[in-house]
């Protein structure tokens, strides 16, 4: 395929004419070679750039944001001192302006005639990325053709979200060096952007040409104007608690049970087809993903969010949740911490995997982290029961500032049928130990797990316009609230509620 030239792509990913750079000319280092120097020149010369990456400001879909990218025709692409110095002082530029971010890299490792000084030149960058994250920036990345060595171990690998290029080079060790090492040619395929959108390191694989729509509708989740979630939730009316749990009609908790095993009951995807600006991202970014996790950026009734699900027709017998979904769920708190989003968690699983390689995997590890990030999360936080509840793995998604479940939802230590055999000795009293556990929604409320409990229509699956029309109204409501109280208060009352749960 055709791959514009890195000035052809700027074009194609912002708005006509709004580019203006921010480069000045670079300073080459003290007591390079003559190779080297005559090196620079034919490269300046040949491209028309006197560096190998080009840095400045642009709009995109009429909002500022800052750019950096590379150009393989210079050299590679590779990192000099120069090189490093004007990604690091464009990147604070746009800290210091509160920026979005947007990154086009591409090219090879460290500039092998600078040696260990150009090296540690990945160090800089790094760092200058994590400060622009520490401020709550955005962060986005477009891996280009070729991505390679200290590039991709640096400024190509740390995007809040990471696209790349159709059949794109991406790795740590070049082939050429591999071989040569080795002497055997590299696996084929292995580093291809389609290989590592497979593996959950990339998020999606995308066209030159529709990167800029693809950015455009992240940008309106992650790169709010400032006050904009405390004012719309300020003109938001208060919707009201969910009524005392004797006024909810009574159901069997058996019944529940059944009614949310159905295998045509909407999902997470579901409700969240009736989002706006929805971006589905890929994995953990570290090589896992699981089919029976969800995580995307997406508004919910216009809030901005990260959105952590568990994906009911991703799970199966062969394939239940296991401790790469919880890796994956700790990606979005980790998203939700350094965006500064709101995070809205969606409970909805038989069970995590029992079995050997869930144990050598640390899923009880991974279910701690997970419980011990959500509780202490500084953002607001929504979980919604919407589904089954089965085991510490839907336990992990379930503290929050406000907690909703559906009508039909209910969680328990195990499924009643695991509850049943380690009582009974036998799976025949399932129904009867939901009903003594206390699982469902009505239960949940009057013991303090959830502070509201949204109501089915009869049938979910037949009227599932009108069930995820619902939950998507009272979780926006609940985002709301969240979202416009004090800070402080909302963090000491959810440490209070967990602390308390139970004793009072």
């Amino acid at each position: 395929m055709a791959r514009p030239p890195v000035g052809e792509l700027i074009a194609v990913v912002t708005d006509r004419g709004s580019w203006a750079s921010w480069d000045t000319p670079p300073t080459d280092p003290p007591g390079i070679s003559d190779a080297y120097a005559s090196d620079l020149a034919a490269a300046r010369s040949a491209t028309g750039l006197d560096e190998s990456v080009v840095t400045g400001e642009a709009t995109l879909a009429g909002r500022r944001v800052a750019l950096i990218a590379g150009d393989p025709r210079f050299l590679g692409g590779s990192i000099g001192v120069a090189t490093a110095v004007r990604l690091a002082d464009a990147i604070a530029r746009a800290t210091r302006e509160g920026l979005p971010l947007l990154a086009l890299p591409v090219g090879g490792g460290t500039r092998m005639q600078e040696g260990t000084l150009a090296f540690l030149q990945m160090a800089k960058i790094t760092q200058a990325v994590m400060d622009h994250k520490a401020a709550g920036l955005p962060y986005l990345v477009y891996l280009r053709h070729p991505t390679m060595g200290g590039v991709f171990a640096s400024w190509a690998s740390l995007g809040h979200v990471t696209l790349a290029e159709p059949g794109a080079l991406l790795g740590f060790l070049g082939p050429r060096v591999y071989e040569a090492l080795y002497g055997r040619p590299f696996p084929s395929g292995v580093q291809l952007a389609e290989n590592l959108e497979a593996r959950g390191i990339v998020d999606a694989v995308v066209p030159p040409d529709q990167v800029r729509s693809a950015w455009a509708r992240i940008l309106q989740v992650v790169a709010r104007e400032p006050g904009e979630g405390a004012s719309a939730a300020a003109a938001e009316p208060d919707r009201g608690p969910s009524p005392d749990p004797d006024d909810l009609t009574y159901t069997p908790a058996w019944t529940s049970v059944l009614a949310t095993r159905r295998p045509d009951r909407p999902g997470v995807r579901f409700l969240l087809a009736g989002a706006t600006d929805v971006t589905m991202l890929n994995g953990t970014g570290d090589g896992e993903s699981h089919p029976g996790s969800v995580l995307a950026l997406a508004r919910i009734g216009g809030e901005p969010c990260v959105v952590l699900g568990q994906c009911r027709e991703g799970q199966t017998l062969e394939n239940p949740l296991d401790a790469a979904a919880l890796r994956e769920a700790r990606r979005g708190l980790r998203l939700s911490r350094e965006l500064r989003l709101p995070l809205l968690t969606v409970i909805d699983t038989p069970g995590a995997a029992l079995s050997k390689e869930a144990e050598e995997r640390g899923l009880a590890g991974e279910i701690a982290r997970t419980l011990s990030e959500l509780l202490t999360l500084p953002t607001p936080t929504v979980s919604l029961l919407m589904g089954q509840g089965a085991g510490g793995i839907a336990l992990a998604l379930v503290p929050a500032d406000r907690v909703l479940a559906s009508e039909h939802a209910w969680l328990a230590p195990l499924p009643p049928e695991g509850a049943s055999a380690i009582v009974h000795r036998d799976t025949e009293h399932a129904a009867e130990l939901a009903g003594a556990q206390g699982v469902r929604a009505r239960d949940l409320l009057r013991n303090g797990i959830v502070d509201r409990v949204v109501p089915e229509p009869p049938d979910a699956a037949a009227d599932s316009d009108a069930f995820r029309a619902g939950l998507l109204d009272a979780v926006s409501a609940e985002l709301r609230r969240v979202v416009s109280a004090d800070g402080e208060l909302r963090l000491a009352e959810r440490a209070e509620k967990y602390r308390t749960l139970g004793v009072r």
